[in-house]
């Protein structure tokens, strides 16, 4: 894996790097309501995770709604939007957008995810940009670490792999 900006300037990254093929590890992170939520919580569903520093950054809300409007129509689809946002400002966020699709989840309490799946930027402790496509099946069919986490990822590559995967 490249290594890893934030605003040009190179960042520790906790975790190891995920690749295609590789089962999805799990995570315990708070959905807006502060309860729980583990990989378990999307059984049977492809999964497209959608990795954020903050959604209130303009490349963030940019990203989270462009996933939000692609997959509105696809029953068997999950946006999952993580970041280190708290709840409320996750609830507040998807408020004020109309963001209905995505599933907004916080990685604050203890980073399950960020470490899981290589994405944990420990000088701030925020999450690198990144994007995983998970089948039903909880097999990564697609992975981007965005190497400048101020960037956009490949949003039309994201789309392909989810729209190439067979839902039940």
């Amino acid at each position: 894996m490249t290594a890893i900006t934030f605003k040009q300037k190179p960042v520790s990254i906790e975790g190891e790097p995920l690749n295609v093929g590789d089962e999805a590890p799990d995570f315990n992170v708070l959905a807006t309501d502060l309860s729980e939520v583990t990989l378990a919580d999307y059984e049977g569903k492809v999964k497209l995770l959608s990795v954020v520093p903050s959604l209130d950054t303009s490349v963030c809300d940019s990203q989270t709604r462009r996933f939000n409007e692609e997959f509105n129509t696809m029953e068997d689809v999950k946006v999952l939007t993580l970041s280190m946002d708290l709840p409320f400002a996750q609830k507040r966020w998807c408020g004020s957008a109309g963001a209905q699709i995505v599933d907004p989840l916080s990685d604050h309490r203890d980073a399950s995810f960020g470490r899981a799946y290589g994405v944990l930027m420990k000088e701030m402790r925020l999450l690198a940009r990144a994007v995983f496509v998970v089948d039903t099946h909880d097999i990564i069919q697609y992975v981007e670490y965005v190497q400048e986490a101020t960037s956009h990822p490949d949003y039309d590559s994201a789309v392909k792999a989810v729209q190439n995967l067979e839902t039940p």
